[in-house]
């Protein structure tokens, strides 16, 4: 009768005194997280992207040198600071573009206020860089992160106001940019910005991500 006694008391101690198992959560972020690091361009990767949308309205990137800040788009030099100095701009975009992906590229197609068009084609990257950090600017509660997904590869061609400066070779740095916690969600991006170098070439271009209805 002892025995069981100090047996049942034992096992009490026991699960008394267990720690309880701390949750686990793949997606949460944590206060100071800070990674960089590579993915493969998969189906999964592929997926997540055609549930996004570009917007239009596509800007170009420009510092107080204009356009003696960035080489290969002379071709509309001219009606780009036409359009400037027009009463429009400040209500109206120079720039529509919209973009199509396919297994191996990804094709944007510009088109300028005065009906000129230029077409980039990307050759699609191996793998993508990934980039999240916490920025300390969170509210009390959950770390929401600050996110790039970052695509660096080969421009295959490009045509229209794009073919003067577009010398073989030429890269392209596209960044999506977003916030979020670990997992990435199409929602989470809201803007992108594309840059071109080469030989004859340096511009950039930026915009905004919808998310497809």
């Amino acid at each position: 009768m002892r025995t069981t006694s100090l047996f049942i008391l034992t096992f009490f101690s026991i699960v008394s005194f267990t720690p309880e198992k701390k949750f686990y959560c793949a997606c949460c972020a944590e206060k100071g997280d800070y990674a960089v690091y590579s993915t493969r361009f998969d189906k999964e990767k592929t997926a997540l992207l055609q549930e996004m949308t570009f917007t239009p309205a596509a800007n170009l990137y420009m510092t107080n040198a204009g356009f003696d800040g960035m080489k290969g788009l002379n071709s509309i030099k001219k009606s780009y600071e036409a359009w400037e100095m027009s009463d429009t701009a400040t209500s109206s975009v120079f720039f529509t573009s919209k973009n199509s992906l396919t297994a191996k590229s990804w094709k944007f197609d510009f088109k300028t206020a005065d009906a000129k068009t230029g077409t980039l084609n990307l050759l699609l990257p191996l793998k993508i860089e990934n980039f999240k950090a916490d920025i300390h600017d969170s509210q009390a509660g959950e770390v929401i992160l600050y996110k790039e997904m970052r695509f660096k590869g080969t421009v295959q061609s490009g045509t229209g106001f794009f073919s003067g400066g577009l010398q073989k070779p030429a890269t392209y740095f596209l960044v999506l940019q977003g916030r979020g916690n670990n997992c990435d969600n199409a929602e989470d991006f809201k803007t992108w910005r594309l840059e071109i170098t080469g030989s004859n070439a340096s511009y950039t271009f930026w915009g905004t991500l919808n998310i497809n209805s």
